[in-house]
């Protein structure tokens, strides 16, 4: 009998279909390798627009991928762009602006000044009326016996004159703010219409600013009317004449643009009322 031959069984061949998927992705990434430095190399506006792009939806703003934003573009297509960014306004340009408001308020203070200064000279009112112009305000004083009978807040028509005339020089400079304030010395007020130097001085501050608003040029909101009494005098009231000044009325045109624009009433020394 003849003996069958056996065949020893073969190895098998190893599984080589991952190398298709990996193929694909070096091809894949080849791909996008090749895209990336075509557009970094050969159109590096089209690369900022991608980056504003991205900065805008993902940020609402400039970000991490500004570039080149500094640098004004030279296609006319950016121009409404570069016209909205350099219109926001710098703290530089902030200040400069100030500046030239700070100017120009000096100036019509001065010239406001100037014109008061020459209508006191020239009606002879140096004694009874005199002004300052300082860091926070143009202040005009007037002595009560210029304005009012003893104890009374009834104007003097000579009086009415001055306040008319003042309105009139007031109404060339709409923007400032005024204070009408009055002032008493500290003798005891006690009568059925003013029971005390509150009552006196607030009512003669009201009654001449009264007078100023006739002038139907200027605007009552920027106005205002204070009384002070006794407790903000200018001069000792141990003497006649210091209780002469001490009664009086004060007009101040208020800054805007100073660094000490708050306004105050109270003079820091006896001095600091004088012209």
């Amino acid at each position: 009998m003849s003996k069958k031959t056996r065949h020893e069984p073969h190895e098998e061949h190893a599984d080589e279909s991952w190398l298709l998927p990996y193929a694909d992705l070096l091809t894949l990434l080849l791909a996008l390798f090749l895209v990336l430095y075509a557009m970094s190399a050969t159109d590096a506006k089209k690369f900022q627009e991608m980056s504003e792009a991205f900065n805008i939806a993902l940020t609402g703003g400039t970000g991490v991928l500004d570039y080149n934003k500094t640098e004004p573009s030279n296609d006319p297509a950016d121009k409404g762009n570069n016209k909205a960014i350099n219109s926001i306004p710098t703290p530089k340009s902030d200040d400069k602006k100030r500046e030239k408001l700070m100017k120009q308020e000096q100036e019509d203070l001065e010239k406001l000044k100037k014109q008061l200064d020459s209508y006191i000279k020239n009606n002879g009112l140096s004694t009874e009326l005199n002004t300052k112009l300082n860091h926070s305000q143009l202040m005009i004083t007037i002595r009560d016996n210029a304005l009012f009978a003893p104890g009374e807040a009834i104007v003097k028509p000579e009086a009415s004159k001055l306040a008319k005339e003042m309105s009139n020089m007031l109404q060339q400079f709409p923007d400032f703010d005024i204070i009408v304030s009055g002032h008493t010395d500290d003798v005891p007020m006690n009568t059925s219409k003013y029971p005390s130097n509150w009552d006196l001085s607030s009512d003669r501050a009201m009654q001449f600013m009264k007078i100023l608003l006739e002038n139907t040029s200027l605007d009552p909101k920027r106005f205002m009317s204070v009384g002070y009494g006794e407790y903000h005098p200018i001069a000792t009231n141990e003497t006649v004449e210091g209780k002469s000044k001490n009664r009086r009325v004060e007009v101040s045109i208020i800054r805007k643009y100073s660094s000490h624009n708050t306004y105050t009433n109270v003079p820091k020394s006896k001095d600091d009322s004088s012209n």
